[in-house]
């Protein structure tokens, strides 16, 4: 997709009104309403009136509008693992239009969502609520399968008294506000509520059809990504038994969205017994991220405390909860008594890429900053173009002072894999820092991009052009990229933003 069609979707986040609140993004996934409905085909003119693009556009809008509010986990080692299981999954469903981006919220309740377009939360209380790989596959296969069938869009058609074109217009009001950079909330939110306000001021729940169809999909694609069929059916089961655990107290939100009558989740066995049992022995990615998980989200001291615990009571031994205690000291700011676990985990296990980054972590953060770039450097050797290593390895390096070789190797990862908005400010830093400062006003033009400000981004493409030293490709590189953002702001913004004459940049 090219970046002038991901512009307005980048910048609706910062349009999007309060009414229009992350509760009730966290909605778009829901599955409250018991009614049986008549949906549209797929290929109907229904789902047509709503484009692709469209789709896309708006979740990643409100995906940005989440971020903003800092529940996001920002974490490289979760990030890297959830979109992994993520693209096992996205890359064999039933239709490769959408493009997936899988993220984990800082919130221990049980629930996940799917945005229009592709956007898929995961809660952390669902990661650790589940008991194995497959029971977190089977979700996130039930929310993939309600964006490649376009629930979002067909209920919107359905519930909407004034037809598809209101339904089209709703979204386009979404789209509209963005062009308007930091943008009022006020009018964007009169821009919605006049053509679709019964969809914004309820939530928008999947019809049970709807449930049921992602349910059978799910079930058939991560039978094919090699996760066992029954892990749906068994999650399910487990968060509707009775009992005290507190997984299971947290899960109401998880039930009200998604309600599991008897006949759902016996369907959803049939399907899994159909389909055949399949093997799959959970990796050790996904022990070593819920402990992880355990550390980074609430309070890091009580984790502390969890694991002093187990350590009491004769356990704490093994290598998942050896890790979770190293990245519980780390959260806590004593990593000194985190890395002789680490050190000798990476020594016993030198193939697992997450001892060596949390090694490089705890060294870093304990002032030692020879010891974390070795082990760090050794990690990068072993898996070249690992995301996490090569950011933990560049946040060493910056801190060293060796900004120049921290803007190389990020760069040199970010060609390969999308970098999430926090790590392009990473690597504008570093490429500032490193004395590239022409790159570092292109990365921040980006990082304005996704953060909803088409003013301020346009305005480090001018600084940037601005600069004699541009060779021929840089400036055209800049100039390509300034005249998309200012053709997606609004007639009445694009004055505002210096002209050629006065920003010196020229037409170029």
């Amino acid at each position: 997709m090219s970046l002038l069609k991901s512009l307005t979707a980048f910048a609706a986040a910062a349009a999007v009104s309060a009414s229009v609140s992350v509760g009730w993004a966290a909605g778009l996934g829901t599955s409250s309403s018991a009614v049986d409905q008549n949906l549209p085909d797929l290929g109907s003119p229904a789902t047509a009136a709503v484009s692709l693009d469209d789709e896309y556009h708006a979740g990643l809008g409100w995906f940005a509008q989440i971020r903003q509010t800092g529940q996001v986990l920002e974490d490289p080692e979760v990030s890297d693992y959830i979109q992994e299981i993520g693209h096992s999954l996205s890359s064999r469903a039933e239709e490769g239009q959408h493009q997936f981006y899988y993220f984990v919220l800082k919130d221990p309740i049980v629930n996940a969502f799917a945005m229009p377009g592709g956007f898929i939360a995961i809660q952390s209380g669902l990661i650790l609520a589940t008991r194995n790989e497959n029971e977190l596959a089977g979700v996130m296969a039930h929310e993939t399968a309600h964006v490649t069938q376009r629930h979002l869009v067909r209920q919107l058609i359905d519930q909407s008294h004034a037809g598809l074109m209101s339904t089209a217009a709703m979204l386009a009001a979404i789209l509209l506000g963005a062009t308007a950079g930091r943008g009022s909330p006020d009018a964007m939110e009169g821009a919605i509520l006049a053509t679709q306000s019964a969809a914004i001021q309820h939530q928008i729940n999947y019809t049970r059809g709807s449930e049921y169809e992602a349910d059978r999909i799910g079930i058939g694609t991560m039978a094919a990504a090699g996760y066992d069929p029954l892990g749906m059916a068994s999650f399910f089961e487990y968060l509707g038994s009775s009992g005290p655990e507190p997984s299971r107290i947290n899960a109401v939100q998880f039930l009200i969205d998604h309600p599991l009558p008897a006949d759902r989740v016996a369907e959803a066995r049939d399907r899994a017994q159909q389909i055949g049992r399949i093997r799959h022995t959970d990796s050790l990615s996904y022990t070593l991220i819920r402990e992880r998980l355990r550390s980074l989200v609430g309070n890091p001291q009580q984790a502390r405390d969890y694991y002093a615990n187990l350590s009491k009571n004769g356990g704490g031994k093994t290598i998942e909860e050896r890790y979770g205690k190293a990245v519980a000291d780390i959260a806590v700011r004593n990593p000194a008594a985190g890395i002789p676990d680490l050190q000798a985990l990476v020594n016993d296990y030198p193939k697992v890429n997450q001892f060596y980054g949390a090694l490089g972590q705890a060294y870093l953060a304990n002032g030692q900053l020879k010891e974390s770039q070795a082990v760090l450097d050794k990690a990068i050797a072993l898996f070249p173009r690992n995301a996490p290593i090569t950011i933990r390895l560049a946040e060493t390096l910056m801190r060293a002072g060796d900004n120049k070789r921290a803007h190389l190797i990020l760069d040199d990862l970010f060609n390969v894999v999308e970098p999430t908005p926090e790590q392009t400010r990473l690597i504008a830093k570093a490429a500032n820092a490193a004395g590239d400062v022409a790159d570092s006003y292109y990365y921040m033009s980006y990082f304005y991009l996704m953060s909803g400000d088409l003013r301020m981004a346009a305005n480090q493409l001018e600084l940037g052009l601005s600069m004699p030293e541009l060779d021929p490709i840089q400036r055209a590189r800049f100039s390509a990229r300034l005249e998309e953002v200012r053709a997606a702001m609004p007639k009445d913004r694009k004055n505002t933003v210096a002209d050629d004459g006065r920003s010196g940049s020229g037409r170029h």
